[in-house]
């Protein structure tokens, strides 16, 4: 399971309700910020998150309105010293303003108490473990810019009443055939992985895009995807507006959803001059399993599930 909290779900500006870009995405023990907007840290402590294993932080592009919260949290952090290190993961360009940021104006010449990595990303894998990988992509906007794409890795289930058929016990023996490994039984019988294991599953899939301003390269990554989060700046009415800015409609958010099969739709990133209910009326006729992200909504992301907390 994936979970994913939006701190801040406003356009450029904050708005009363709603802060600049940032969301925290969970798996098992890995916290992910990805964009750091103004406010971010005060956003977190509102979440009751708080900041303790914060230490991957991804960028989508560099643009102020997604990287200005760095500045006040890493001040927070060297204060407090809540992690040892950061990394902040981003492009070339994201990172060399953030670099600017907090050698230039936070620290000022001063030595970090914590270690502060930049980790210049390229498309393609940037982490993985053997449940578990998180695949960066190139996104079209003013600048280069990132999406990415969060995903458990197939697994094929135990079948218990197979192994209690052919007598594997309880213990390490049941660890390694899911491991991949054949066993030994006391009675010199092998039993091989295939004997007591299903076939493969998909785990679950989170796709993140933050600012876009085209969507035909995005149809393949969020294929099938059980949540797509993506940026809805403006309304169709202003459709010109949208591509001279590069960014999207709620329109063209809901037709790349139904275009790729993908589960939920998560609007994000939308603009104080819409009503919300103009928004998500103009999606939902075009793909009904949209929402729009408010500030500290929660969502439990499974395999063909997406639950909203309360």
């Amino acid at each position: 399971m994936i979970e994913i909290v939006f701190l801040g779900t406003s356009a450029s500006a904050p708005a009363i309700h709603r802060g600049l870009s940032a969301q925290m995405i969970f798996y098992k023990d890995y916290r992910f910020l990805v964009d750091c907007g103004e406010g971010t840290q005060r956003q977190i402590l509102r979440s009751g998150l708080g900041f303790k294993r914060l230490n991957k932080i991804l960028l989508t592009h560099g643009h102020l309105d997604h990287i200005l919260g760095l500045g006040g949290l890493v001040s927070t952090f060297a204060r407090w010293e809540t992690v040892d290190q950061i990394e902040i993961y981003g492009g070339g360009w994201a990172l060399e303003r953030v670099h600017d940021l907090i050698y230039g104006v936070v620290l000022r010449g001063a030595k970090p108490v914590i270690k502060i990595d930049l980790i210049e990303v390229r498309p393609g894998i940037i982490l993985e473990d053997d449940t578990f990988e998180v695949v960066a992509f190139p996104v079209f906007h003013r600048g280069p810019s990132l999406g990415y794409l969060f995903r458990e890795k197939p697994r094929r289930p135990f079948l218990n009443e197979r192994a209690e058929a052919v007598g594997v016990p309880r213990g390490p023996e049941r660890r390694a055939l899911v491991a991949g490994e054949r066993v030994t039984l006391p009675d010199g019988r092998v039993i091989h992985p295939d004997d007591v294991l299903g076939p493969a599953r998909q785990g679950a899939c989170l796709v993140h895009v933050g600012d876009t301003g085209r969507t035909e390269d995005l149809e393949t990554i969020a294929r099938g995807a059980d949540m797509l989060v993506i940026e809805s700046t403006y309304l169709r009415t202003e459709a010109d507006m949208a591509r001279r800015f590069a960014h999207l409609t709620a329109a063209q958010a809901a037709q790349l959803a139904r275009n790729a099969g993908v589960h939920r739709l998560a609007l994000t990133h939308v603009s104080r001059r819409y009503r919300e209910a103009d928004i998500i009326n103009e999606a939902q006729a075009i793909f009904p399993e949209t929402v729009v992200a408010r500030d500290f909504d929660h969502f439990r992301v499974l395999r063909r599930d997406v639950k909203r907390e309360t």
